[in-house]
């Protein structure tokens, strides 16, 4: 078994209500991590941690958050930032020789401010009790879309490709600190919004995996876990894809 050093560590996870964000924050405390659950909705402590109420595209939110985890345990070791919606349409849909409909502003800005907007305030906040601390473990949620695209994601894509920009800017600005920076990119994930979908969509999204099934979030908190480990001590500035080989639109 590997150790991965994580015992009694600090971890904050973004979105830790439901889906991935609910698993990876108690994969964290069966690793016996102190976590603090972070949700714009109400979240349910795990294990021996805290849940905090928090809108990440507001800086005063997120640093009152940081001031009560400070408070609590006085360091952060781990920020996982997987807070995330969807927003989905067409740039411009077309018909029979006319616009039937677009892209709204209030679709692309709201998800750009939790998507990218979210993590750029998040991690700002937390990186000096980071820096402070010795150092730490910065984990960005992206997509396989956005190394890939996929149509009616224009928003979407565009969020989870900035995603990766940072988080390779952030490796190279925060080696030195010895924080490191990583980013996972979930392809077809089982979470309750897939639920939702037709089964048809859904055999769509197993036909276009190799390995033939739709991903759990357990697959998405053990790839967290591992990036936050001692197991992962050499890596930074990468992108994990944990998708079964999916590329979309094939």
């Amino acid at each position: 078994m590997i150790e991965t050093g994580l015992k009694g560590k600090v971890v904050v996870v973004t979105g830790g209500a439901s889906g991935i964000g609910k698993a990876t924050a108690e994969r964290f405390a069966q690793e016996g991590c102190r976590v603090a659950c972070w949700d714009v909705r109400k979240a349910e402590p795990v294990g021996e941690g805290i849940a905090q109420q928090v809108d990440v595209t507001r800086a005063e939110s997120v640093d009152e958050a940081v001031a009560k985890v400070m408070g609590q345990w006085g360091t952060i070791h781990v920020l996982v930032n997987n807070a995330g919606i969807l927003r989905d349409g067409q740039l411009v849909k077309w018909k029979d020789g006319a616009q039937t409909g677009s892209m709204t502003d209030e679709q692309f800005d709201s998800l750009i401010a939790v998507n990218l907007r979210g993590v750029f305030v998040c991690t700002r906040a937390v990186v000096p009790h980071m820096i402070q601390g010795g150092g730490g473990v910065i984990l960005n949620a992206s997509s396989v879309v956005g190394l890939y695209g996929n149509f009616g994601q224009t928003n979407y894509v565009a969020s989870k490709a900035g995603v990766i920009g940072m988080t390779q800017v952030w490796a190279r600005e925060l080696g030195k600190h010895k924080i490191r920076v990583n980013a996972v990119a979930p392809g077809f994930i089982a979470t309750e919004m897939l639920a939702a979908m037709p089964e048809k969509v859904l055999e769509t999204m197993r036909d276009h995996t190799p390995l033939g099934r739709l991903g759990s979030t357990a697959d998405i908190a053990n790839a967290y876990l591992w990036l936050a480990s001692e197991a992962a001590s050499f890596i930074t500035g990468t992108v994990l894809s944990v998708d079964g080989g999916v590329v979309p639109g094939t």
